[in-house]
């Protein structure tokens, strides 16, 4: 049996040698040709010509797009795309060079691009290159989370990572640990979920009127009653009406509060929520997803204090982690908070496996197949520090503050108020919430801007969300300019 295997791993070798030396970038000559693989040691060979055809795709549709999206609107995109694609599925193939050079250019010229200073209207970050580098080595690797025997180095990355960072939210807890999520939705939704497995089906959750729109539908899809909503009149959840709230109720409770909200960046004052919470004996969640990176900051930290007393929280590195999708986390102060997610399939963890010490993987989430998105957040903490990533969440606020002030110096707008975060509601002075809203959309539709749109004070304000740390003050002075000349058309 082991000469025969041998012989297999050698032809195997020779013909991905032979096809790393020109990576099938031409249509296969015969009906059995087969392209290269990205995986094992000869992957590396075969990806290397490829990449330099995606780098070019991308600097070329990004230059031919010229801003921080195509012109056009939904109309003139979809139009671009489909002469691009041509035929979805061709009886023949155009080789691995031009399907990549052809949709790769289109992708991008279609993109709307987080890495322009003027794309700024969602929690959608650049994220830096190193992340984007670790990413494709994770995809090339392609191991799946879901049993030790499948990524037996990438499960210990994840263990040793999530550790680390839920130490930062739960620095006293007796054994921090963390999962690994695909954002705050899904970390909101399994944050409700071992809730219910603690404290019943009869769980009631309590959150603000500012609080993420996951928050409801996660009770929904987990049969929970319908969160009771607290007024957030100021961007930030009442203390006065929570107390009501939580005197008014019976039974088990979850009280949900936010570290940076979607809409204005407000942080709930947790200090005083956990204080609510330990009186009636309420659990609490934090949704940290936008903010969680404060703790990164020796300047803005403090503004985090409380986090650690939260039993479940939600943070989100691919907002102010500028990771690419996906890198959620949710953290806990004691591993054994996530047992109600154990499951045992006898094909991916055995009892006996698990008793022999081979790690039981299917526990760290509810999903089976899982990539490992953590690696490229190890690659960040190690290429930048805390001292790194700290300047970066530093460098976005700071740019805020300089957005808000040059608002404040302009008498043809207003602002709504000083940014705790990186998000900046304003708004051109004397204009009516439909010249706001199609504003918004000519901006977009020229391919000028992309701007977010909040309600807040009973008005609809424009939101600019900065994530972009090489974002400078004359672009943020370009950009105002582009909405006074919108407004004014």
């Amino acid at each position: 049996m082991i000469a025969p295997q041998r012989n297999h791993v050698r032809s195997y070798r020779a013909t991905l040698g032979d096809m790393s030396s020109s990576p099938w970038s031409t249509p296969p000559s015969t009906p059995w040709s087969t392209p290269p693989l990205a995986g094992g040691p000869e992957g590396a060979d075969a990806l290397r010509p490829l990449l330099g055809t995606v780098l070019d795709a991308l600097r070329d549709g990004a230059t031919a797009r010229g801003g921080p999206l195509p012109p056009g609107g939904p109309g003139a995109v979809t139009a671009h795309l489909r002469d691009a694609l041509a035929d979805v599925l061709p009886d023949k193939g155009t080789g691995a060079e031009e399907a990549l050079r052809t949709l790769v250019t289109a992708l991008a010229h279609g993109a709307a691009d987080p890495a322009h200073p003027h794309c700024a209207a969602h929690l959608h970050t650049p994220p830096l290159a190193v992340a984007a580098a670790a990413d494709l080595a994770a995809s090339a690797l392609n191991p799946s989370l879901d049993s030790w025997d499948q990524a037996p180095a990438a499960s210990t990355l994840e263990a040793l990572v999530t550790r680390a960072l839920a130490t930062e939210t739960h620095p006293t807890g007796p054994a921090p640990d963390a999962l690994v999520t695909t954002g705050g939705t899904e970390s909101n939704q399994l944050a409700l979920l071992l809730a219910r497995e603690h404290h019943g089906p009869t769980l009631q959750t309590v959150c603000g009127a500012n609080a993420h729109h996951s928050l409801h539908r996660a009770a929904w899809l987990l049969g929970l009653p319908q969160p009771v909503t607290v007024p957030a009149p100021h961007g930030t959840l009442d203390l006065a009406a929570l107390d009501a709230v939580l005197t008014d109720l019976r039974g088990p409770l979850l009280v949900t509060a936010t570290a940076g909200t979607t809409d204005t960046g407000s942080i709930d004052p947790l200090p005083e929520i956990a204080d609510l919470c330990d009186r009636h004996g309420a659990t609490l969640h934090v949704d940290a997803a936008y903010g969680g990176p404060l703790l990164f900051s020796e300047t803005r930290r403090h503004l985090l204090t409380g986090l650690n007393r939260a039993r479940t929280v939600t943070l989100d590195l691919h907002k102010l982690g500028w990771q690419p999708v996906a890198a959620g986390l949710l953290a806990v102060p004691d591993t054994a908070l996530l047992d109600a997610l154990g499951h045992t399939a006898p094909y991916l963890n055995p009892d006996d496996d698990t008793r022999a010490g081979l790690p039981d993987l299917l526990g760290r989430s509810y999903r089976t197949s899982r990539r490992p998105d953590v690696l490229k957040i190890a690659v960040t903490l190690r290429a930048l520090g805390r001292t790194g990533l700290g300047h970066l969440v530093d460098q976005v606020c700071d740019a805020a503050a300089r957005l808000a002030d040059q608002i404040d110096e302009d008498p043809r707008l207003d602002l709504y108020e000083r940014p705790t975060l990186s998000t900046v509601l304003f708004r051109p002075t004397g204009a009516t919430d439909h010249t706001v809203a199609t504003t918004r959309r000519d901006l977009l539709t020229r391919g000028h801007a992309v701007l977010g749109r909040a309600h807040a004070g009973g008005r609809l304000w424009l939101k600019a969300t900065l994530l972009n740390p090489h974002t400078t003050p004359d672009d943020l002075r370009e950009l105002l300019a582009l909405v006074e000349g919108s407004t004014t058309r």
